[in-house]
This record gives C-alpha cells, sequence and structure tokens, in this order.
C-alpha cells in the first residue's frame, strides 16, 4: 500500500527520547503498511534521530511538570493548530499531556483518537487537589477516544470505576512490548566467588522506590558485604518527586550506590547484573523488568500494580512490599543466599514470561487492528472499540 491520502497517523509523546527508545517497532510498522507518519513532541537532543527513522517531526513545546492553567491552554491551541493543519486519519497519543490535550484538540478537529495510559503517574499515587483536576481533564479527553489502552488491569478499573471512560472503549496492552532479538540472553562467564549486583534501572524519583533500594542496600550488606548495588537512569529530570545530585552523591560517598549514569543502551548493564531491582509504589508494565526479562534476568520488584503482572514471585523473581525497605532488603538477601543453578532458573522463567506475554510484536498488532478499522472514514466516532 502506498501513502495516501488519509493514512497519516500523528503519535504524539512527551519527549522525543521516549519515541526513538520505545515506539520505533510501532512506527516501523507503520511506515511498512504505506502509512504517512507524524511525529509530534518536545525538541531534546533526540528530535534529529526521528526523520531518520522515516516520518516526520513537528516539534511543540510541552511543560511537561507544569500546572500553569495559562500554559496548558496555550498547549491545547497548539495541538489544535497542528491537528487543523495535519488532517489525519488518527491522533495516538502516549504520555499525560498528549493524552490530555492532544486528545482534546483532536476531538475539536473531528480526528479519531487512539490513547495509551501507560501509567498513571505522580498525580494519581499522592493524591490532593491535583488527581482531582487530572481526573477531570482525563475524562474530558478521552469521552470520544476509539480506544483507550491501559498496561494492567487495575489502571483500567481505576478509570472505569471513576467514570473517567467506559469500560467498553478500554483495552490492555503487555506494555509497551519488547524487541525480543535486541534483548535477548548474554552468555557471561561467573566466578562463584563474584559479588552478587543488585541494578535498578529507573528515572531517578523518589517514587520509583530510589530511598528504599539505597536502604535495603545499607541492609543488604550487613548479611552479604561484597554485593554491589548499582543505580541506572536519569538525574535532574523535570518531576516533583525528583531525588537530587547531591542526594546521589552522597550515597556514592557514603559506598552504598555505584550510579551509572543514564545510557541509551541499557543492554550492557543488564547483562552485567544478577538481579534487576524496581521498588517503585505503582506502574503501567514497567518496561525495565520487560527489558531485564527479555535478557533472563531474574527481577525483585514492589507488589503493585504493573510490577506484579511481570514478576511471579519464587519463580521469575521476587515481589516486596511497596515502601518497604526492610522487606525489600529481605527478598534481596535471599537472593544472594540461593546457589547459582537457582539464581540462573529464575532468569530462565523471565524470558520464558516476555516471550508468551510481552513481544513487542504483540502490542504492535493491537494499535494496527485499531488504526486499520478505522479505514478510510476519518475521524468517524461511531462504535466502540473491541478490548482484547
Amino acid at each position: 500500500m502506498g501513502s495516501e491520502v488519509g493514512k497519516k497517523i500523528v503519535i504524539s509523546i512527551n519527549t522525543s527520547w521516549n519515541v526513538v527508545n520505545f515506539r520505533k517497532g510501532l512506527i516501523e510498522t507503520l511506515l511498512g503498511r504505506g502509512y504517512d507518519v507524524v511525529v509530534v513532541a518536545p525538541k531534546d537532543e533526540y528530535s534529529s534521530l526521528i526523520p531518520r527513522m522515516g516520518c516526520r517531526y513537528v516539534e511543540i513545546e510541552i511543560d511537561n511538570s507544569g500546572t500553569s492553567p495559562f500554559r496548558d491552554f496555550a498547549l491545547l491551541w497548539r495541538y489544535w493548530r497542528i491537528l487543523r493543519r495535519e488532517k489525519p486519519l488518527a491522533f495516538v497519543g502516549f504520555t499525560i499531556k498528549p493524552n490530555v490535550f492532544g486528545s482534546m484538540a483532536a476531538n475539536l478537529n473531528g480526528i479519531a483518537v487512539i490513547n495509551n495510559i501507560s501509567g498513571l503517574g505522580t498525580v494519581f499515587v499522592r493524591g490532593g487537589l491535583l488527581q482531582r483536576i487530572a481526573k477531570a481533564l482525563y475524562r474530558l479527553a478521552l469521552a470520544r477516544s476509539r480506544v483507550v489502552f491501559f498496561q494492567n488491569d487495575d489502571d483500567r478499573m481505576l478509570f472505569v470505576e471513576a467514570r473517567i471512560v467506559r469500560k467498553e472503549r478500554t483495552a490492555l496492552l503487555p506494555g509497551s512490548g519488547v524487541d525480543l532479538l535486541r534483548f535477548s540472553p548474554s552468555p557471561r562467564e561467573r566466578a562463584p566467588s563474584s559479588p552478587i549486583v543488585f541494578l535498578m534501572v529507573a528515572r531517578l524519583l523518589w517514587d520509583k522506590g530510589v530511598g528504599e533500594f539505597v536502604e535495603a542496600a545499607r541492609l543488604v550488606r550487613r548479611q552479604a558485604p561484597t554485593a554491589r548495588f548499582q543505580l541506572l537512569g536519569f538525574l535532574d529530570v523535570e518531576n516533583r518527586t525528583a531525588v537530587s545530585r547531591a542526594q546521589v552523591e552522597q550515597w556514592v560517598e557514603e559506598g552504598l550506590v555505584e550510579y551509572l549514569g543514564a545510557t541509551d543502551d541499557v543492554r550492557p548493564f543488564l547483562a552485567a547484573a544478577d538481579c534487576v531491582v524496581l521498588p517503585s509504589y505503582r506502574e503501567g508494565t514497567p518496561r525495565s523488568l520487560l527489558e531485564a526479562a527479555a535478557m533472563a534476568k531474574a527481577l525483585i520488584a514492589t507488589d503493585v500494580p504493573g510490577c506484579k503482572e511481570v514478576v511471579d514471585h519464587a519463580v521469575n523473581g521476587f515481589l516486596c512490599q511497596v515502601r518497604d525497605a526492610g522487606d525489600l532488603a529481605k527478598k534481596m538477601t535471599e537472593f544472594t543466599v540461593m546457589d547459582g543453578a537457582s539464581r540462573d532458573a529464575m532468569g530462565i522463567e523471565s524470558r520464558r514470561k516476555v516471550e508468551r506475554q510481552f513481544s513487542e510484536t504483540i502490542v504492535v498488532e493491537r494499535y494496527m487492528h485499531q488504526i486499520e478499522k478505522l479505514g478510510g472514514g476519518r475521524g468517524a466516532m461511531a462504535g466502540a472499540p473491541s478490548a482484547f
């Protein structure tokens, strides 16, 4: 199928980095099936890579962490102008502000909307007035969406029970999906006396459980003094719960953790780890755990929505209590005293689980099913999606 009128898709996410790292498979499939793809995202050091993927890039300014109604109205206006000019078959939104203001603008232009609620974010974890405002905005934005994808059933039912979106317009996705060829187990010779390496891959936010990870490291060292604890991820992020650089430097000086910085390729770090840890307070479906599982790593994560879908307790890792460094330390200590064959068996189960449930192919095909259902009737709002 060649590109033609009515075969344009606008994808919008809150960073160009997110597009390049997480949505390449979807974009490649769309292009391969004859769609024109326009990516709308803020400018960062990854923006120049987007046209090389074969799609067009349109810059948009998004104040990701701000709560100013004036800035948000300006964002709605920017989306409205872009979508009025592009006239796509569908608007596909990811992350909070594109989902809210991009969807509103698409509705005003009579354009079909497909949303991905990949996680509820700090606002939903912390509650209060901001949560009430966010729910009201989501309710307005998602009112006419063709389908709203969620990455776990807890998040989906929270939106349904709060009457933010009708259940028949929702569907589940197994996260962002993992490229099983790119993320595959790598042979690793490990001496029996080598220290156990625990790795946490995440944006360095308190809500990701960074504090619990560090405190657990302090506790585990009493039982396993040679164990190593590593943090990999962005510092200085725009978020109200960001861990300061000074705090991380203090932990490093204390000898509690090693800070590995940020990277475009997590695979060497995952390959060098024995166990990947994520003590998050709540997730959609955490990509860090999926990528680690695809590389046959044992996992330790909190027993919360998003994480518990990836970790089968005592099968491919351990689940611990949320906001409980002591329980996390207990599970990490338990892992250190396991024999090598048992640790390897957990990793093998991780890989099997990802192959069964979380392949990128599954995710992309579910998007394509919804997009191809739109056919040539651009923006038609009749009917509801089939939930998978």
